[in-house]
Parts: C-alpha cells; sequence; structure tokens
C-alpha cells in the first residue's frame, strides 16, 4: 500500500512539474536546440518541487539562484524579461511549495498527535504520512492545473510590444509580494495565521502582474488597430481629393494642348509648360498597389519618408497572397524593416542612399527582401538609436515575433556595405 501511494505521489509530482513547465515556456520561449530543451525539462524537477520549511534559508536561497540560473540559461528573451520571470514565478513558486509542506505536516502532527521529536514511526504513521503527503500533492496540481487554465490566454498575450520602462512597472509592483514570501517565512515560521495570509497573497500578486502586462500589451495593440483605422481613412480621403484633381486636369488637358500648339515656336516655353504638366501628375503616380490595402498605405508613407530624406525608394510588390497576414503584422514586419533601412542609409551621402523592398510569392513561400546602402561600421542591431526609446526600440524583436507566428523566419546579411534582410513566411493551404 505504501509503494502505491509513493508510485502516485512520484506521478503527481511530476504532474505538477509538467505544468510549471508549460506555463514558464509560455512566458518565456525555450532555446531552440533539442538538447538544452531536455535538459531544461530534466532540471526543472529539482527547481519546481523544492521543498521548503519555516527558517530554512539555504533552500529559500538555493531556490531562488537556481531559479535565476535555469531562467538565464535555458530559456530566450531580454533580461528585464527573464528578471520578470523571476520576480513573479518565484514568490508562487516558493509560496505554494511552503503551504503545501507546512499544512500537510500541521495536519499529521495534528491527527497522530505526536510530536517532531518523536521516535520509532510506526507502519500506520508511515503510511498516513505518505497518504497526507499524496493529498497535498494532488491539490498543488490541481490549483497549478486550475493556473495554468486560467493564466494560458494571457500568458500567450504579453509580447515583445512592452518597452523596459514597461516591464519595469510590472517588476515594481511584483517587488513587494517578492520580498514578502522570502522574509516572511524565514522570520516568522511560527505564526501561520499570519505566514498563510500572505503567501497566499503573494501567489494572486504575481497572477495579478501577469494580468497586467497582457493588459498592457492590449492596450498598445488596440492603439495600433486604432491608428490603423485613421490611416485608412486619411488614405481613402485624400485618394478622393486625388482623384477629383486629376480629373480636374484631365478636363483641361486639351486647352492645354491649344496652348503648347500656339507656343510652339518658343522651344523654351514648351518645355517649361510641358514640366509643369509632369509635376502636375506626379504625386498621383506615387501611388502603390501591393495587392493588399493596408500595405499600400505603409509604402505610399514610407515612400513620402524617403524622398523627404533624399533616399531613393525602390519597391517590386506582389502581396495579393500575403493577405492571411494581419494587418497589425504587416505594419509591425513591413513599417520596422523599412524603419531601420532608411535610418541607416540616411547617414550616407545623399549620392550613396537607396532601399529597396521586394515581395512575393515564391512556390509555398512569401519572400520579403529588404536591402539598403549603409556605412560598413554600421551594426546590426534590433535596438534603436533614436533618444525616445520608450515609444521606439521595438525593431527587429518585434518583427521576428510578428514573423514567427506565422512561422516565418528572419535573417541578416551585411557585406560590403549593404543590409539584406530577408523574410520566409509560409503560405498557408487555406490562402
Amino acid at each position: 500500500m505504501i509503494r502505491c501511494l509513493e508510485i502516485l505521489s512520484l506521478l503527481l509530482e511530476w504532474g505538477y512539474v509538467v505544468v510549471f513547465f508549460l506555463i514558464l515556456c509560455t512566458f518565456l520561449p525555450l532555446r531552440k536546440n533539442w538538447p538544452m530543451r531536455i535538459l531544461a525539462f530534466a532540471l526543472s524537477d529539482p527547481l519546481a518541487a523544492v521543498i521548503i520549511y519555516s527558517n530554512d534559508l539555504a533552500n529559500l536561497l538555493g531556490a531562488l539562484l537556481g531559479f535565476i540560473a535555469y531562467i538565464v540559461v535555458f530559456y530566450h528573451g531580454k533580461w528585464i524579461e527573464k528578471l520578470t520571470a523571476v520576480l513573479i514565478f518565484y514568490p508562487a513558486l516558493i509560496a505554494m511549495n511552503y503551504l503545501m509542506m507546512d499544512t500537510g505536516s500541521r495536519l499529521f502532527f495534528w491527527i497522530t498527535n505526536a510530536s517532531a521529536q518523536s521516535e520509532g514511526w510506526t507502519g500506520e504513521r508511515y503510511l498516513l504520512s505518505t497518504g497526507i503527503y499524496m493529498v497535498f500533492l494532488l491539490l498543488r496540481l490541481l490549483f497549478w492545473l486550475a493556473a495554468w487554465k486560467f493564466l494560458r490566454t494571457y500568458l500567450q498575450q504579453i509580447t515583445s510590444n512592452l518597452t523596459i520602462r514597461m516591464w519595469l512597472v510590472v517588476d515594481i509592483l511584483m517587488m513587494a509580494p517578492f520580498v514578502a514570501v522570502f522574509t516572511i517565512i524565514y522570520f516568522m515560521p511560527g505564526n501561520p495565521v499570519i505566514v498563510f495570509p500572505i503567501c497566499a497573497a503573494s501567489i494572486f500578486s504575481s497572477f495579478g502582474c501577469i494580468y497586467l502586462a497582457s493588459y498592457i500589451c492590449n492596450s498598445i495593440q488596440t492603439a495600433y488597430y486604432a491608428e490603423e483605422l485613421e490611416q485608412r481613412q486619411a488614405y481613402y480621403q485624400e485618394r478622393m481629393k486625388e482623384e477629383e484633381r486629376v480629373r480636374s486636369i484631365y478636363h483641361d488637358m486639351k486647352n492645354h494642348l491649344l496652348v503648347l500648339q500656339a507656343q510652339a515656336k518658343n522651344s523654351g516655353e514648351v518645355c517649361a509648360s510641358v514640366k509643369k504638366l509632369q509635376d502636375q501628375m506626379q504625386e498621383y503616380e506615387n501611388y502603390y498597389h501591393t495587392g493588399n490595402e493596408f500595405l499600400d498605405i505603409i509604402i505610399r508613407d514610407k515612400a513620402r519618408i524617403a524622398q523627404e530624406k533624399q533616399i531613393d525608394f525602390v519597391t517590386e510588390i506582389a502581396f495579393d497572397e500575403g493577405n492571411f497576414i494581419e494587418s497589425l503584422d504587416i505594419s509591425t514586419i513591413f513599417g520596422n524593416a523599412l524603419d531601420n533601412a532608411m535610418e541607416a542609409s540616411e547617414k550616407l551621402p545623399k549620392a550613396e542612399r537607396l532601399v529597396s523592398i521586394r515581395a512575393n510569392r515564391i512556390r509555398d513561400m512569401l519572400v520579403i527582401l529588404v536591402e539598403n546602402n549603409a556605412a560598413p561600421a554600421a551594426a546590426v542591431s534590433g535596438r534603436t538609436s533614436k533618444k525616445d526609446a520608450f515609444w521606439h526600440g521595438f525593431g527587429l524583436p518585434n518583427m521576428e515575433q510578428a514573423v514567427e507566428r506565422y512561422g516565418g523566419q528572419c535573417s541578416i546579411k551585411a557585406e560590403n556595405g549593404k543590409f539584406l534582410l530577408k523574410i520566409v513566411i509560409p503560405v498557408p493551404q487555406s490562402a
């Protein structure tokens, strides 16, 4: 009987380890190396199932240092994201393990009227101890399963759109439960009336911060969508005005031609009149037709900026097959790619400024190529060089995340004063 309970306890412990591992992997992506992934899962058992006793400084510090090393070694992400993972999950992990262990221990000694110094445990006491331990392992597993079901949606909504300052808001809020759960277990172990509520509050504070980070991300996305709608509306309004202007030009074209015929003897005046007509038509011809209405807006806007910065802007885009990509992700991919390309190119002499973008479907892949001239010593980085890094700085990490959302990949090649960004996205069969 005891052997069966021990096996069940082992299965329950590993079930809990799996759930906790999945929660961490949803918050931070694992490294892509498969041996590292297998090792990460194997090492998650001693980390997640660490036993915490009252006044147990060694395990408290050991679990903290081990958790930090585990996150740094096995997970991708910015340092601020890894710090947030430690501040959020460490208090919840420690508090729940302590509550289960301490409550189970108190229940056992209450039922048996034994003391911690009692000697010579009988088979019945050992069976009762194993049974209580298994029950609390089951309760812990059920708790984390419920937490996983509740948090999964919010964890998936958290993206790298958050800047360092935004992550710091979450981290500052998490400092209170982090410090509280650490000190309360060590300094006030004998008073469950105080320790238990603080441990419970630390757990729910961790979950609340996950919700907060998700809420901030949703707010950013909502702002992007609102800006997208405004851009669409402004685009079509401007397009209608341009159509009216061009129709007016065409209406007067016959009269202009008559004037030109009358001025044929003076070639200088003829050339000036022709140049004037060309200038009037040039802005209308700058509209781009990529096959995606929202991408038309982005390319037209970036072309206008390139013209202001005296950057040659070359486009060859057929994006009819890319309509399965959400408009917000289109903005993230093309907007960041072209912003980075122009930012690098404008630092060159005017004669060397060039940005080209090509996009088309090649077999089952949507291929996007962005190439630009840049200074030979320029570094390939996803960080912004702008002073206001609070609203900027999304850059390459955001672009990569948007591409990976559709199973695609990004690669950057820099040589001979040129940068080439290549994005490959598989086209789904339904598209």
